[in-house]
């Protein structure tokens, strides 16, 4: 039972990569004690063509009707936020702007799936590429995205690409990369924006977290407090996904706290020892 955690990165049949109604969803997060959930459809405009053919364009309106009827079914035994998770691309954030101004979202993730028209999850991304070199292009796109647009609260698992290089994280060392990482995470700090431990890297076998705890220490160290916690579920059964890992890593990096938007405000709650 994680009875002390919210879960505030998931997704249902309204993101094109999932298949799980919405309130099967909910079901299984009651199941599981939690405080509260997220959802947190994808909105990925302009995401390149694949051979899933998937559209992250959801219709919000019949996201957001959904969500606050099933909010007033279930909503005495957990509470129900509506987010987002933004596919961030530079040349977006108009975009952006223009949907988080019109949505009452309580939380926005800003996550980075496409780099250079394409997403690393497809093996063919990194064919002829060297690994390293992939990853130092990958934390300077989103350094990129963050600088022009930073309408989100937390940017979501901020090494994704590991999930899919060759080896993985076997080869990542944050010294690496450590002027670009540095940048990105300084500037998280000075523009209030908050860092996503997402759940999702033990799913895909890095034995790590995204970010890694490397990341996550170096976010703390250099002065970052906010941080979200997600499992990145796409079906039931990887709601809160390894988060007594997850709170073991978020102690040893120095978090006392984790945090959960609503209406766009964080709330700090204490992480029980």
């Amino acid at each position: 039972m994680y009875t002390e955690f919210w879960d505030c990165h998931m997704h249902s049949s309204f993101s094109s990569d999932s298949t799980a109604p919405m309130e099967e969803m909910i079901r299984r997060a009651i199941r599981l004690g939690l405080r509260g959930i997220c959802f947190t459809e994808h909105y990925d405009p302009d995401y390149p063509e694949t051979p899933d053919h998937l559209d992250f364009s959801p219709d919000f309106a019949s996201y957001r009707s959904t969500l606050y009827a099933l909010r007033e079914t279930w909503g005495q035994k957990i509470r129900i936020l509506y987010g987002v998770e933004l596919g961030l691309q530079p040349h977006l954030a108009g975009t952006f702007s223009s949907l988080i101004r019109k949505e009452p979202f309580d939380f926005v993730i800003g996550s980075s799936h496409v780099m250079d028209h394409a997403d690393p999850y497809y093996p063919d991304f990194f064919e002829g590429k060297e690994e390293k070199a992939v990853y130092r292009r990958y934390f300077e796109t989103e350094l990129a995205c963050l600088q022009a647009f930073s309408g989100f609260d937390v940017y979501g698992h901020l090494d994704y690409i590991l999930r899919y290089g060759p080896r993985k994280n076997a080869d990542f060392r944050y010294a690496d990369h450590a002027e670009v990482l540095d940048a990105l995470l300084t500037e998280l700090i000075r523009r209030g924006i908050g860092l996503e431990l997402n759940t999702g890297g033990f799913h895909y076998g890095l034995e790590q977290p995204n970010p890694c705890e490397e990341i996550l220490a170096r976010y703390r160290k250099l002065g970052g407090e906010i941080i979200t916690l997600g499992a990145d579920a796409h079906a039931p059964d990887r709601i809160a996904y390894s988060f007594d890992r997850a709170k073991n890593v978020l102690l040893r990096c120095g978090f006392r706290y984790f945090t959960v938007f609503t209406q766009r405000t964080p709330t700090f709650y204490l992480i029980e020892p």
